[in-house]
């Protein structure tokens, strides 16, 4: 999919800050101790792409030496981040699993009626650790950029760069939410700007950006590395939605259709209201949840109508300019690779 985190000493950094997040806790009780184990385990297992492409930007712009442990601390900061928006995410969607396991809030949701707690106070100890595990991981990943060993304009223009992949992405969760709820339904605009918003700032741009800006890119360069990085990581989102109504179990890790089945209004969605089809889409998502023939007559109806062979023609467009990007003279030539890999891989996972 995106390059994998393999720098050598990636891990040592993300273990590292999980280890100082368990050590407080378990200085501050029982409860808290497990909270803090709860958090290291759920910042494992995942792909961890995001420190990945500050690594490998880093590399890509990169002249010596300089900056290459703050590289780390930024690369793990970005990662904690990551795991803070999944763990405020499942409070969000009222979820206790994640990967098939109970996640922090299911933990203590288990860990509450263990101690007594009926199913309110169980409900409210496990959304409640949820709630603080976020806090804690994103005070941890401010924690890193703030004292990683760079000089202090450096550090300010990262703190920016990061401060800017919180606040975008909360602002598109926020508008996702309103739309699930909102009588009606989302123009396909809307839908497009809070899949940016969600995904493409903190998983794509500011990554890119924090790599490129302690390798020594110049403005040019950050200028258009970060336009391409907004194109890869709203094409990455648009391939999700397609994964969430057509990709495999294998793709999804859960049944087909997920997003069909809990109804999401994403700008696959809009694309088929806007069809002749419109009062049938509705109708089909509508049953979705119903069970797999449902869902499978919903994925039917959303390529008849020409909405998924339209959606991939936009991701097609948005990755043709991420390639032509690649070549502007302002890029060294790994990063413009770098880019044009970027773009051939979330192409290869459109289902």
């Amino acid at each position: 999919m995106i390059p994998a985190a393999d720098h050598p000493d990636l891990a040592i950094a993300i273990d590292g800050a999980l280890a100082r997040i368990r050590e407080r806790s378990s200085e501050l009780g029982p409860g808290f101790g497990a909270l803090g184990d709860a958090i290291t385990r759920a910042a494992h297992g995942g792909k961890r792409f995001r420190p990945a492409l500050v690594t490998a930007s880093f590399d890509a712009f990169r002249r010596d030496d300089t900056n290459a442990s703050a590289v780390l601390s930024v690369a793990a900061a970005f990662e904690l981040l990551h795991t803070a928006f999944v763990v405020h995410d499942d409070v969000i969607d009222h979820d206790t699993m994640r990967r098939g396991v109970p996640n922090i809030g299911g933990e203590f949701r288990m860990r509450a009626r263990d101690g007594g707690a009926d199913a309110d106070g169980a409900a409210l100890v496990g959304d409640a650790a949820a709630i603080l595990a976020g806090d804690i991981l994103l005070h941890e990943a401010f924690r890193l950029v703030a004292l990683a060993h760079t000089d202090d304009v450096t550090r300010d223009r990262l703190l920016t760069l990061f401060d800017d992949a919180v606040l975008v992405s909360a602002a598109g969760e926020l508008a996702d939410v309103e739309n699930s709820v909102a009588s009606r339904f989302p123009t396909r605009g809307a839908t497009l700007d809070t899949a940016f918003n969600k995904t493409a700032v903190y998983s794509f741009r500011a990554p890119l950006q924090a790599g490129a800006l302690l390798g020594g890119a110049d403005t040019d360069a950050l200028r258009v590395l970060g336009d391409a990085g907004g194109r890869l990581g709203l094409a990455f989102q648009l391939v999700d939605d397609l994964i969430g109504a057509f990709g495999t179990t294998e793709q999804t890790g859960r049944d087909s259709g997920p997003d069909l089945r809990e109804n999401k209004r994403t700008p696959l969605v809009a694309l088929a209201r806007e069809s002749e089809r419109a009062p049938r889409v509705d109708e089909a998502l509508a049953l979705a949840r119903t069970g797999p023939v449902a869902v499978r007559e919903a994925q039917q109806l959303l390529e008849s109508s020409g909405a998924k062979d339209r959606l991939v023609a936009l991701i097609a467009e948005t990755l043709a300019d991420v390639r032509a990007a690649s070549h502007d003279p302002a890029l060294p030539d790994r990063a413009a690779a770098l880019l044009r890999t970027l773009a051939d891989r979330i192409e290869g996972r459109i289902p």
